[in-house]
């Protein structure tokens, strides 16, 4: 396909698909100005679908930076007050939002005060924003937009086309019939999740070099994959490319050391090298050779930031491994990789939690922060098990090859 078809059909795979648009529905897209022709073909797709209003914001990491090297230090990371209010109000209606991901200029932050980096993120907007998905409220979805600069990040020249290629590989959109593709790869995940949930494990264990991490589970959580369903009853997938079955596990029993095995690509700076030990649940000690003041900052959002809300499970199969590639963007990188998430859990994946207060669901054991950060923990290396409750060790993963037969 030429390049005007295939932005038109990754669109409609984020509309449609993704987000599920619906008619007369607003819809709120969230991109860098790197990624206008993306933002405007999904604009475009969205009225087609019978989008009632499409709203757009843009945002400028040049201007970011200017702020953090010229602007007042209190000012850092506040976000202006309609864009706020424009968040809170999603789920008036509700609206269905759509988010960019790949960040044009991953290092653009890397040679400044990393403590001013990090308190430049806009957590007020996080904040806004979770409660949303916290109580389903919204149908959203975060999908890739290419640029030069993510294209030189990966490739290490600006090769825009071979990026648009690796993007079509991960996320099928180079399949013959792409829909019927995401079909039959959720159906593989969703019948994943259900052999987990019919062993109830207690708790998932990984080890490998630099890592012997124990992640414990409740009792009525659930592994999901692929698609939410918001309280009204539309089906949505969040995350495109989507690879992972996930849960929420319980905050208060995180035990042991792991070691990210990709780098992470945050607020306009690669943590490399990262290594975290947690003790009675908490993060007791971070650190990487680059960018650790940035994380460092978000663990201060509030206390839970220093607890798990997500762990996930990927295998070697994944569409975004099998491009052999470091994108260097969470969406894609962590959709290689087994990986888990410091901050905010997912009240979705455990039984009797909608409508629950945030100090409801801590007592439940799911984790409530303004925080969300994954990290990747997998690869070939790394051997995953279950724990049943009587200490039985069940392998899930072997050098990247999924083992719980349904």
């Amino acid at each position: 396909m030429n390049p005007e078809e295939r932005l038109q059909r990754y669109a409609e795979l984020a509309v449609r698909v993704g987000a599920n648009v619906q008619s007369g529905q607003p819809v709120g897209v969230w991109a860098h100005v790197d990624q206008a022709p993306v933002a405007r073909a999904i604009a475009r797709e969205s009225y087609r679908a019978g989008a009632g209003t499409v709203f757009v914001h843009y945002r400028d990491n040049h201007i970011r930076r200017a702020a953090i090297e010229l602007g007042p230090t209190e000012q850092l990371g506040t976000s202006p007050e309609h864009v706020i209010d424009w968040v809170r109000r999603f789920d008036e209606g509700p609206t269905a939002f759509i988010q960019l991901s790949g960040d044009p200029e991953p290092t653009l932050f890397a040679d400044l005060d990393q403590e001013l980096v990090g308190k430049s993120e806009p957590l007020d907007f996080r904040r806004a924003w979770i409660p949303h998905v916290a109580n389903r409220a919204v149908n959203w979805t975060i999908v890739a937009a290419p640029t030069e600069g993510w294209a030189q990040t990966v490739f290490g020249e600006p090769d825009l086309d071979r990026l648009w290629q690796a993007v079509a590989t991960a996320t099928r959109l180079d399949a013959p019939d792409p829909v019927a593709a995401w079909q039959e790869h959720i159906a593989t995940l969703k019948a994943r999740a259900a052999a987990l949930d019919e062993r109830g494990f207690d708790a998932v264990r990984f080890r490998g070099p630099g890592t012997d991490l124990t992640v414990g589970l409740l009792r009525d959580s659930r592994w999901l994959c692929a698609t939410f369903t918001t309280r009204d009853g539309v089906e949505h997938l969040p995350n495109i490319p989507t690879e992972e079955i996930f849960t929420s596990p319980d905050w208060r029993r995180t035990e042991g050391v792991v070691r990210s095995t990709y780098p992470l690509a945050v607020s306009g700076t690669v943590v490399n090298d990262l290594e975290v030990r947690f003790e009675n649940g908490r993060i007791v000690d971070l650190r990487a050779s680059s960018g650790e003041e940035v994380l460092q900052h978000q663990l201060e959002t509030d206390e839970q930031a220093h607890f798990l809300g997500e762990v996930a499970l990927v295998d070697g199969t994944s569409a975004v491994k099998r491009t052999g590639l470091v994108f260097r963007d969470t969406l894609f990188d962590e959709n290689a990789s087994c990986h888990i998430a410091y901050g905010n859990g997912l009240p979705m994946t455990v039984d009797g939690t909608d409508g629950k207060g945030p100090d409801e669901l801590l007592e439940r054991g799911v984790n409530v922060s303004g925080a969300h950060t994954d990290f990747m923990i997998g690869g070939v290396e790394v051997e995953v098990d279950g724990l049943t409750s009587s200490g039985e060790a069940v392998p899930l993963l072997r050098a990247d090859v999924w083992q719980l037969q349904s």
